[in-house]
This record gives structure tokens, sequence and C-alpha cells, in this order.
């Protein structure tokens, strides 16, 4: 829902990144307030999941100018932990697996983590078991993938709804869904898409990156950006996605075109 007075949760601007001495983003800039949903669109090597990553704090990737403000803070000063424990949060495009790690007891010490972060009490055993299960809810899970390895011989719809239950109990300011869509069938991805819906509101901001419309028929964007060679050409409203999927990116390269010629990527709507 878009309300220009609401408060900026994250801030992007004039970010330029790379890895291994590659450049891979070379300009983004976006801003994300309370309340808002936003859409990153585009073909694979555009950008989209280096600056999820860069966000998360991944260490393989380096900022090499520009800015990033989080909630009022510098966030590419927090470590990777301090992001996570303050509200923003990750989820994976392929989650990993943690052999020998409970599930259940993952969960509890990153929740009761981002708990003492916010001044508020740890949850006991007996606290948090009774709080996980109301919020499988979310998700549609079996509590028996509680006593479960984490993300071990889970399928690919579980896995994602587990890290969409990672989220219902963190409860992020920011959340990042890195292809959250990839791999899902029709009935993961509308429980998926349904825990996302519940858990946004006008306090917090989630970000989407993704490639195709489908996800967007059950997430409602306020805004969808089109990236392409680690800049964001075009932003939009929904219809924007809508017009992706009838006409695809084949305009990308002239839209490049533009850029390099000095003019300023397009707004729609």
């Amino acid at each position: 829902m878009i309300r220009p007075d609401a408060p900026v949760l994250l801030e992007i601007r004039d970010l330029h990144a790379s890895v291994d001495d590659q450049t891979i983003l070379k300009g983004v800039n976006l801003t994300i307030r309370a309340g808002e949903i936003h859409a990153v669109m585009g073909r694979n090597g555009s950008g989209k999941s280096t600056l999820s990553k860069i966000l998360a704090g991944h260490p393989a990737y380096t900022v090499t100018a520009g800015s990033v403000t989080y909630n009022g803070e510098n966030l590419l000063e927090l470590d990777p932990e301090i992001r996570a424990r303050s509200g923003v949060f990750l989820s994976f495009q392929y989650p990993v697996e943690i052999p020998g790690v409970s599930n259940l007891e993952f969960l509890r010490v990153a929740t009761n983590a981002r708990r003492a972060h916010r001044g508020e009490e740890e949850l006991d055993t007996f606290a948090f078991e009774d709080l996980v299960r109301e919020r499988l809810a979310v998700v549609q899970m079996d509590p028996v993938f509680l006593d479960r390895s984490v993300n071990e011989g889970f399928s690919g719809g579980e896995k994602k709804r587990n890290e969409i239950l990672q989220m219902a109990l963190l409860e992020p300011l920011v959340a990042i869904l890195d292809e959250t869509d990839s791999g899902l069938d029709i009935d993961a991805l509308r429980i998926v898409a349904g825990g996302v819906n519940q858990l946004a509101s006008s306090d917090n901001a989630t970000l989407l990156i993704t490639h195709y419309q489908r996800l967007l028929d059950l997430i409602t964007p306020d805004y969808v950006h089109v990236m392409a060679a680690g800049r964001i050409l075009r932003t939009g409203g929904k219809e924007l996605a809508l017009e992706l999927e009838r006409t695809g990116y084949d305009w990308v390269d002239q839209e490049l075109a533009r850029l390099e010629g000095g003019r300023t990527p397009v707004e729609v709507g």
C-alpha cells in the first residue's frame, strides 16, 4: 500500500558492487517505505540476486560505491548477523540443508536472538513451541518438520515454506525474497504467497525478486522494477509486470543503449 508519508525502511543510492573483480551492480537506486511491496524482475545475470546478497551482507561481494540506509542506519557498516537481528530477512533461492541441527532448535535460537535485539524477553522452550505451532498455520506445515534437521530431506516446496515460517517467527522489517517461487508447483506457490501476504503489514516491507509474473498474480506489488546489466531500467506499477508477460525482455537492449547515451531510465505508470 503506497503511503508517501510512510517512513523509509530501505534506501539504496547509486549502489555499485563487484564479485571476484567483476562489476555486477552499476548504480542501483531504490527507496522502500513501510507498508510497500516491491518486485524486481529481470533476466538471469541482471544483478537481482547480487542485490539481495549485498543487502544481507554476503562476504563475497564488495560494495565499491554508493550507500544503503536501513531504518536510519548505515546498513553496509553492520555485520550480517546484526542485519538479521535488526530485521533484515533473506529467503534464499536455494535454501541449504543443515544436517544434525534440529529445525525446532534452529528456529528457537534465531527467534530469541531477534527478540533480544529488540529488548524483549527470550521465550522458553514451552512458550516457543506454542508460538511456532501457531505460526505453522501460516504456511500450512505439518509439525513433524520441526523434529527434522533443517531442510534435510525437504522437498523444494517444503524448504520454501520453512523459510516463510522463519519469516513469520522473526517478524522482519524488510523481507527480501530471492526467487522464492523458483521450483514451486502451483499448490506450493499459492501457500507460500499466502504466507507472504499474511505477514505483510503497514509496519514492514517486502522486496520480491522474481523472473515471472505468476508470483505477482498472487502477491500484488506496489512497484515493479525491471533490472538489467546491474541497473534498474524501468519502474512502474503492477501493470509493468503484465506488460513484461506480454512482450518479454526484448526491449532491454534498446533501453540500455538509451541509458548509455545519457538518457534516464523510463518511468512507467
